[in-house]
């Protein structure tokens, strides 16, 4: 690599060059090292060990959280050594479920500045503000606006650990170098009471603006990226469903942007759903969709099944007619006065009802799909009535953090008596019933994204289309084991997750080539040209 230009403490204070105890004696030499660093040269599996053994004495997940940042803050390369040596393990520390209880602490736990804080008062100097940026070839902007985190609602400047949690997944799930990866929070202030008069609180202590002035300020955002960072795809995170939704509109064609709320989420439940029909050997067009919850997440996962129905051969207006869509006013049907635009293609004719379950006797769906964000909304009513109406059906109870999973694993297979096939946002143990194994699936975008991201990095494709994550869950599917299909596990296993994802990313690439989006020469081998590109947590030769 070369000498490195910075020495001595200057060295040490950059987390992608410091080694912290692996300096050999010649770096030290050579880059004024000697007395700034114990006296010894450990190897990464040495540093790790003691990583880990720090990390038991730690007695929270939120307390682990905490360390890694700090770890992260000071040494890049042995946090991805520690986060890619067991992902099953650290990937719920690092994101989902502890992000949730990190974001609610943020101003609170706050160490030190990653990313760009891009506040709507420098409206008129964002390129200026982007140029700040140490590294000049950004690749993948994160960028939250706060609105909507996770299942916990609008928490201003508190969602910045979202934009940095999902970059760190890029790296560690699919091996995006972490250099590329810029998180962004766009503080157009928040109308959280709490973190309004919270003197802790990082962000603008002003109420959101009207929309008009959000999306003008929106605008300047991503013309500015356009000439800063012109090779940059903008992942949109964590917005308000009606945002998430105009805001892609807005931009997917003419700019490389995508909305993993709406896209990532979708292409992961996909997955889930192709994986459920091979259980129960029928195909997606013969099942019948419920939705609860018709906002960003419903809306794109119902968009995106639709995209993939009619791939198998049904007209839009067929596919559409496959999902119905439960909010919290009630179904989805023509009489409906209250509807945004983007929800009116699932309402169909249909009475009237705010009763779940009776939609549910009505409808006769088989699967049912929570984006609710209402924690035990399947009830043991629900769960029966999906049980009296199919021989196998599926329950995908998406909503995150735990507390907000509209059912468990356990209640539905118990109160299914093991006739469903379900999934969950976040993780549930396997659960014993009846001398059997059942083994509940993660329907985590981590699967996705990550994946997309890796695509789109190496390719540089000019935009990101629906059919990338269509053939991203494709790819996702088609990886779960036969043996634990058969138990009901709908995903691969998590410890596995790079050769998954890496695997995933050479057959979106290959779909960025076909449909002419990609920047660069289409490689003979699209295995070797997406591994070429994969990030290793290796400390780099400073001399």
């Amino acid at each position: 690599m070369g000498t490195s230009s910075k020495s001595g403490m200057e060295l040490l204070q950059d987390a992608s060059l410091n080694k912290s105890t692996a300096f050999t004696e010649v770096e030290k030499q050579t880059l004024d090292l000697v007395g700034l660093v114990p006296d010894v040269t450990e190897s990464e599996d040495l540093q790790l060990r003691r990583v880990m053994m720090q990390l038991g004495h730690k007695n929270s997940d939120l307390d682990r959280y905490i360390y890694l940042v700090n770890l992260l803050d000071h040494n890049e390369t042995l946090f991805y050594r520690t986060i890619m040596s067991d992902p099953a393990r650290f990937l719920p520390i690092v994101y989902d479920p502890t992000i949730g209880e990190a974001c609610l602490k943020f101003g609170h736990i706050y160490r030190q500045t990653r990313g760009i804080y891009l506040s709507i008062e420098r409206r008129g100097h964002v390129k200026e503000i982007l140029k700040n940026w140490p590294e000049k070839d950004i690749r993948v902007i994160c960028v939250t606006d706060g609105g909507r985190i996770l299942g916990l609602g609008d928490l201003g400047a508190n969602g910045m650990g979202i934009p940095i949690g999902k970059l760190q997944l890029y790296t560690a799930a699919a091996g995006v170098p972490p250099k590329y990866l810029l998180p962004m929070y766009l503080d157009a202030g928040t109308n959280n009471e709490q973190y309004l008069n919270d003197p802790l609180y990082l962000g603008l202590r002003k109420t959101r603006p009207a929309t008009e002035d959000l999306y003008s300020f929106v605008d300047e955002f991503v013309e500015a990226v356009q000439e800063v960072f012109p090779k940059c795809c903008i992942h949109f995170e964590d917005w308000t469903g009606v945002d998430a939704v105009h805001l892609l509109q807005r931009y997917r064609d003419n700019y490389c942007v995508y909305n993993d709320d709406v896209q990532g989420t979708a292409g992961t439940t996909l997955a889930g759903m192709i994986n459920a029909t091979r259980i129960k050997g029928t195909e997606l067009k013969d099942e019948k969709y419920l939705f609860l919850g018709a906002g960003s997440a419903g809306i794109g996962l119902a968009n995106l099944l639709c995209s993939a129905l009619v791939a198998q051969g049904m007209t839009l207006k067929d596919a559409q007619e496959r999902v119905n869509m439960f909010d919290v006013n009630g179904l989805l049907e023509s009489t409906r006065t209250d509807l945004m635009d983007f929800q009116m293609s699932y309402a169909h004719l249909h009475a009237p009802t705010s009763d779940f379950v009776a939609a549910i006797e009505s409808i006769k769906p088989t699967t049912i799909i929570g984006v609710s964000t209402i924690g035990g909304a399947f009830t043991k009513k629900v769960v029966e009535s999906m049980s009296q109406i199919n021989e196998r059906f599926v329950i995908l109870a998406l909503s995150n953090p735990t507390e907000n999973a509209e059912c468990t694993a356990e209640q539905a297979y118990k109160w299914s008596k093991g006739k469903a096939i379900y999934a969950a946002g976040v993780q549930f143990p396997p659960v014993h019933l009846n001398g059997q194994v059942f083994l509940p699936g993660q329907a985590n975008n981590f699967y996705v994204f990550p994946a997309v991201g890796m695509a789109i990095f190496a390719t540089q494709a000019s935009r990101v289309s629906d059919e990338m994550f269509i053939e991203a869950a494709k790819a996702v599917a088609d990886q779960v084991p036969p043996k634990m299909l058969e138990q009901g596990l709908l995903y691969p296993p998590q410890s596995n997750i790079l050769e998954t994802e890496i695997q995933t990313a050479v057959r979106v690439a290959k779909l960025v080539f076909d449909s002419g989006l990609a920047r660069v020469d289409r490689p003979d081998n699209m295995d070797a040209f997406i591994r070429q590109h994969v990030y290793k947590p290796e400390y780099q030769k400073l001399v």
